[in-house]
């Protein structure tokens, strides 16, 4: 009997953000239905709604018409709901075996687990990829010792053990070479001939038009569309992602010329790591050169690669002279600086003083014994530069409220003087008002000779600021948009993979 599930007007906050004010989503059995979105519509949100991952705050969510309430991700399993995320859930000390099992060993008929069940249903899940294993793998292999695409087929295994009726597919092809994404195809196919309903999240236009029959679009935390992919094209989708008019409010259009006869700060060519695929750019000094692309693209390993935090291979330049960085302390020495977005677990340290943490790269300068006043005074500039909020710099870091505990994330590093900064998201979670007093402040670093790469995961940020958008999908630089072609939706459509080398 067909079945379905349905998300009607659904809203959920985090505190004073809203990520889903008007979300609706209707699937039904032997269908898949694309959830699309550009950066921050509320996809995901939206996915972990109906996984009982987070709890809704407005609106219902209705199995055959009947209202339910999913209080966690086991009702929903309860229900026959599954969902594979992007971000995995895998435990790496575990085996294959125990993490496809967890919580839903068989067992014996003496209350212990039935490891030689286990091993054998084991094996015959991992048939359903067999062919595109890049190891011999085995159900005792740690996961640990797994490459990323392999430990996504696990964590897909792992979602469909129970048999269930809905499986949301949120990213789940991002990690997946193309055998292993058509293996996946197949298998949504059969699925589909079971009378499974799948959702299906991607960021590759190409596999939306391959595989769903539907699309349902939210932009800005709402559903804008739905229909059948039949009735619509790739433009036609990019526009309802898309605001008709863009809200931003400041815009650096003023400062964004003549940067070509400017000094090459820094060079990359062929870069390479386990997510980048050859990346090539350059970044003259007094430019903003924005990182564009839909989340997981390789974005952050592109900064973390350039601040020496992960291995990497290819050529850097910086000023023209050959660098390998092999730790950020060697970074940090030639002048380089990386500010995190997520300031709780990279940025802060969140019990001690706000002087510690704006100082925390840079007390080995003022000597020993401790030059502490030099050092408060030079702390106290770099907080009035920054208009930087406090009762005073002994006050903890944790009595900053978040838009002035992003700029002690900045301003430690501002300390250093860098020549080249990169900005992994810094304005995620910060309040309008703050955000314009950043944008400012990036002017003026650009206007002082500063070179800044910029990632944002707003795309209206990367327009109104940057000289130009580097847009990478799936580890390589898809398109440069600068000038008349620098708009949203070129920025969207090419983050989508709907850009093939032109512009629209």
């Amino acid at each position: 009997m067909p079945k379905s599930l349905s998300a009607r007007n659904i809203v959920k906050r985090y505190g004073g953000v809203v990520a889903l004010s008007d979300g609706n989503l209707d699937v039904h059995t032997g269908e898949v239905v694309a959830l699309i979105g550009a950066n921050g519509s509320g996809k995901s949100t939206m996915s972990k709604v109906i996984n009982g991952v987070v709890v809704l705050d407005g609106g219902q969510l209705l199995l055959d018409d009947k209202p339910v309430h999913l209080s966690s991700p086991q009702s929903a399993k309860n229900l026959g709901i599954a969902t594979v995320f992007q971000e995995l859930s895998l435990i790496p000390q575990m085996t294959v075996a125990e993490n496809i099992w967890l919580t839903r060993e068989p067992m014996t008929a003496y209350g212990t687990v039935n490891r030689k069940t286990i091993i054998e249903k084991t094996n015959e899940l991992l048939t359903l990829f067999q062919g595109t294993y890049k190891t011999d793998l085995h159900p005792d292999d740690p996961v640990a010792s797994l490459p990323s695409d392999e430990k996504q087929i696990i964590e897909i295994l792992k979602a469909i053990i129970f048999d269930p009726w809905v499986i949301i597919l949120d990213e789940a092809t991002a990690s997946l070479d193309s055998r292993q994404v058509q293996r996946l195809f197949e298998l949504v196919a059969k699925w589909k001939e079971e009378g499974k309903a799948i959702v299906f999240v991607s960021h590759r236009m190409e596999e939306i038009f391959r595989i769903a029959d539907k699309y349902s679009v939210l932009r800005n935390g709402k559903t804008v569309g739905a229909g059948d992919m039949k009735g619509i094209s790739e433009k036609e989708l990019v526009k309802l992602m898309i605001e008709k008019e863009s809200v931003f409010s400041f815009s650096r259009a003023d400062s964004k010329n003549g940067k070509s006869n400017k000094p090459v700060c820094l060079e990359v060519k062929d870069l390479r790591t386990d997510t980048l695929y050859g990346v090539s750019f350059s970044a003259r000094e007094g430019e903003l050169v924005g990182i564009g692309g839909l989340r997981g693209q390789g974005q952050r390993d592109l900064l973390l690669s350039l601040f020496g935090d992960i291995p990497y291979s290819g050529t850097v330049k910086l000023f023209g002279n050959k660098i390998r960085l092999k730790h950020p302390r060697e970074a940090m020495k030639l002048g380089l600086a990386l500010v995190p977005g997520d300031r709780a677990r990279e940025g802060l340290l969140y019990i001690r003083s706000i002087l510690e943490n704006l100082q925390l790269p840079s007390w080995s300068r003022y000597g020993f014994p401790l030059k502490i006043n030099k050092a408060k005074n030079d702390t106290a500039q770099v907080g009035e530069s920054l208009n930087l909020k406090m009762a005073g710099l002994e006050e903890p870091v944790n009595s900053l409220s978040g838009g002035n505990a992003q700029k002690v994330v900045l301003g430690k590093w501002l300390m250093r003087k860098p020549k080249l900064l990169l900005l992994d998201d810094p304005t995620k979670g910060v309040d309008v008002g703050t955000k314009a007093e950043f944008y400012a402040l990036l002017t003026q670093l650009c206007e002082e000779g500063k070179a800044i790469l910029f990632y944002s995961s707003d795309d209206e940020e990367l327009v109104g600021l940057c000289d130009r958008v580097l847009v990478l999908h799936d580890g390589m630089i898809r398109i440069e948009l600068s000038g008349e072609s620098l708009t949203k939706e070129n920025l969207v459509s090419a983050s989508l993979g709907a850009l093939d080398g032109g512009v629209l």
